[in-house]
């Protein structure tokens, strides 16, 4: 992008000089030197220098969720490591604060300011056609991270980085069973009571996570979904919906978290109701994204399994973004490398995490 705009400025430059030869003749007429613009001089004074980041580094704006968790901060360090000025890049970030209207706000800020790239990272599918049309008619392509967007015309984004969400839902059902075998439950005999922390809702992680861990549940017609609420991905909201939880339903056997702060949450509530919980607890926990804190919560005893989600963005948005510098052409859809981790092997894999 930034290659194909410098060429449209000298394409544009080369047209002006051609017209003013073209209105004035083949004379040429000096102007008369003065005092202030002496002639030798007076050729330079009409093209300004261009600064070394006008010419070179390649401007990136980042609309950022929030830090509502250490998965999300986890993402915007990715990407702050990423697009530095060493590598090439001008780079600013939004933190909208998990809030739609003010990632819909930053984009068109973005867009006034000519960027060259606008990386996005959606709070909620619905509601982008309006301003990604926008991105799209002024040039600018548009890349989505982790979570997608609903959209009937997929021209608006170039391309998007993130997980597999109702494959990790797929994943969490499998995890679930074996860390139940871990326990000496037999996961397709013995009546299983389960509440979820859902995400925040409208959210692709919330919807894909939800969706799929309810389709592959079905193979288990003796888990019983007890109810469902949303922890809004944060420790505070998921304890609060736990407590809830722990007093409508004294028979929990399981907790599904949608991310691992609201795990965190529910930990805490679950101890300060007396009861226990991991591996050799009561309760068994499964969370997803597998940062470094849940490793932690894991080799503690307080979480049984964690279905991973990768943060790690900012590699895979700058190659894409090389591409397309290079005028090749990009993968619509690039899922991430992630994994599923038991709290048996996570004091074995803690010093290997990068996040």
């Amino acid at each position: 992008m930034k290659t194909f705009k410098k060429f449209i400025a000298l394409m544009l430059t080369g047209m002006l000089i051609t017209a003013l030869t073209a209105c004035g003749g083949s004379k040429t007429t000096e102007a008369p030197a003065t005092a202030d613009t002496p002639a030798a001089e007076a050729p330079a004074a009409s093209a300004p220098a261009e600064t070394k980041e006008d010419k070179d580094l390649i401007y990136v704006g980042f609309v950022q969720v929030g830090a509502e968790s250490d998965w999300r901060m986890a993402n915007t360090k990715s990407m702050q490591e990423t697009f530095t000025e060493e590598n090439g890049f001008k780079f600013e970030m939004v933190d909208a604060q998990q809030k739609t209207d003010k990632q819909i706000t930053a984009i068109r800020d973005f867009i006034q300011k000519d960027v060259d790239y606008i990386v996005l990272a959606p709070n909620t599918e619905a509601g982008w056609d309006t301003v990604l049309g926008e991105a799209r008619d002024a040039g600018i392509p548009v890349i989505i991270v982790d979570r997608m967007i609903q959209t009937s015309d997929d021209s608006l984004f170039t391309a998007w980085v993130g997980s597999n969400f109702k494959q990790e839902g797929y994943d969490a059902v499998d995890a679930l069973a074996e860390a139940l075998k871990l326990k000496g439950i037999d996961p397709k005999a013995e009546e299983i009571n389960i509440v979820t922390l859902q995400g925040t809702m409208g959210s692709s992680a919330q919807i894909g996570r939800t969706d799929g861990f309810a389709e592959k549940m079905k193979e288990y017609p003796n888990w019983k979904m007890l109810d469902r609420q949303s922890g809004d991905f944060t420790q505070e909201k998921g304890q609060e919906v736990m407590e809830s939880f722990l007093k409508s339903y004294p028979d929990i056997d399981v907790v599904i978290a949608e991310n691992d702060n609201m795990a965190f949450g529910a930990i805490n509530a679950i101890k300060a109701a007396g009861k226990t919980c991991g591996p050799n607890g009561d309760i068994t926990i499964v969370s997803f994204d597998a940062v470094k804190a849940a490793f932690e919560a894991m080799i503690a005893g307080d979480i049984d399994v964690d279905v991973e989600c990768n943060p790690l963005h900012g590699p895979r948005v700058k190659e894409i973004i090389e591409k397309l510098e290079a005028g090749q052409t990009v993968d619509k859809i690039a899922y991430v490398k992630e994994d599923v981790f038991f709290a048996k092997d996570a004091a074995n894999i803690i010093g290997s995490r990068q996040y």
